[in-house]
């Protein structure tokens, strides 16, 4: 398993984390975030290897509280940033990361009441980050 750093693996997490998070989001509810929190965790813990110690141990990313925004704005470049670790440290996990994080935000945009324009919009910027390395 590769060795990562402690802001390596923030880093990762913080893009995960932040990506249901921005999912979630896009169509809140509380009943909604119930059922979309199951689908993230069940996600997360479904996968195996680096991917899964990262997004299983440890605690949770601070994200910003302020403006989804303000959470894009972070979320989006750490996606961008994790591309870029797992393709220099551990290229053999970047697919399965990517297939995490995507599979978690279309998990979650369709636990509640199906997927709509918001959650496809931020769902699409989500998979986009994921292409390309910062």
């Amino acid at each position: 398993m590769a060795e990562l750093t402690d802001d390596e693996r923030d880093t990762l997490k913080t893009g995960a984390f932040g990506a249901v998070y921005l999912v979630s989001n896009a169509d809140p509810g509380l009943f909604s975030m119930v059922k979309e929190s199951f689908a993230a965790s069940d996600a997360f813990a479904g996968t195996t290897g680096l991917v899964k110690t990262v997004l299983t141990t440890g605690g949770l990313p601070k994200l910003p509280r302020d403006t989804p925004e303000a959470v894009e704005a972070l979320v989006l470049p750490a996606l961008r940033r994790s591309v870029a670790i797992l393709t220099a440290k551990s290229p053999h996990d970047l697919e399965q990361y990517r297939a995490t994080v995507t599979g978690a935000a279309d998990r979650v945009a369709g636990a509640a009441s199906g997927v709509d324009a918001a959650e496809t919009a931020i769902i699409s910027k989500i998979k986009q980050a994921l292409a390309t390395p910062s």
